[in-house]
């Protein structure tokens, strides 16, 4: 269990692990953390808290389905430096992806405001032409 805080300190390894909102509760094998989706009350907290436990991981390989199994023994035969090369690939897939959702919603907000600015400001025409008159 770990707090971060993602505004000072802490902001590299939050970009690293991929925190995008506040609060993030993150959970699984460090070297692949997994986002909680669940509820944030304390019942459904505790009942996520008390199904925890190892998972499949290079680590635990014995809790592996045959699927994840065989693709685990093949990164285990790459080279260090191919896996390596393969994290690099999949962390730049994934920053592109990031980027390009953050220029979509960077739109989306321009939209937004110039929406609620022409709104603003033909609500205060209606206003002006004698509405408080009538």
């Amino acid at each position: 269990i770990a707090d971060v805080d993602c505004t000072a300190g802490g902001k590299a390894l939050c970009d690293e692990i991929g925190v995008r909102g506040y609060p993030t509760i993150k959970f699984g094998d460090p070297n692949d953390l997994q986002e909680y989706k669940g509820g944030r009350d304390l019942p459904a907290l505790k009942a996520f808290a008390e199904g925890l436990g190892p998972q499949c991981s290079p680590a635990n390989i014995d809790l592996c389905d045959d699927t994840k199994k065989a693709q685990i023994k093949e990164f285990m035969a790459l080279s260090p430096a191919k896996r390596e090369e393969m994290i690099k690939e999949k962390e730049s897939e994934m920053s592109k992806l990031e980027e390009g959702f953050k220029t979509y919603m960077e739109g989306l907000q321009k939209k937004y405001s110039d929406a609620n600015e022409k709104k603003d400001k033909d609500i205060e025409a209606i206003k002006s032409s004698g509405l408080g008159l009538l």
